[in-house]
């Protein structure tokens, strides 16, 4: 069952659906705030809200925003900031990591978002024979252009580009897959 549809159904007041939707988030989100509380009374305490906040209907899913999972950890940000506020209203919380991040730096969404397709992309790496790995790698996570890469691995110039063509197209019909797959399943 996807994400959207035990939403629904919390919405709907069925108790299974939040226990799935809980059993799914809790270690992730937990190490979330622990991370922005550094506090594991305020954490616990965080995810109790976030998840009574789910249930009572105080935060609304809109599809049209982005997905369901960086939708939650966006709320479970607040919830935190506005904990450490009402516990420690004397203390300064960091702003560079909890509030005023700079314009330039992606959202909770985006992070979120970018760590999934990250996953996927390593994911769709590992298939692909060894030799297409280390060129694709050294090509777009070192920087190195064709003729170096034929250079330091004593191969051809062509082998090289071959096997970033191939390796590419196969990156491409995986990825393009995974992504149509996700996109279905939400």
């Amino acid at each position: 069952m996807t994400d959207l549809e035990l939403y629904e159904r919390v919405r709907q007041k069925d108790k299974e659906a939040l226990e799935i939707l809980y059993d799914r988030y809790e270690r992730i989100l937990y190490a979330f705030v622990l991370q922005l509380t550094k506090d594991r009374d305020l954490a616990e305490e965080a995810m109790q809200e976030v998840f009574i906040k789910l249930w009572r209907g105080g935060g609304v899913y809109d599809e049209s925003k982005g997905k369901f999972r960086s939708w939650l950890f966006t709320m479970s940000r607040h919830v935190a900031i506005d904990l450490i506020r009402k516990r420690k209203p004397d203390l300064q919380l960091d702003e560079s990591y909890a509030e005023a991040i700079p314009s330039e730096s992606p959202s909770v969404e985006t992070e979120v978002e970018w760590q999934e397709e990250r996953a996927q992309i390593e994911t769709a790496m590992a298939t692909l024979p060894t030799e297409q790995q280390q060129v694709v790698r050294l090509m777009y996570f070192q920087g190195l252009s064709q003729q170096k890469i034929a250079d330091a691995c004593g191969i051809p110039l062509g082998t090289v580009k071959g096997r970033i063509r191939l390796a590419l197209r196969q990156l491409r019909k995986q990825l393009s897959h995974e992504f149509i797959g996700k996109e279905v399943e939400q």
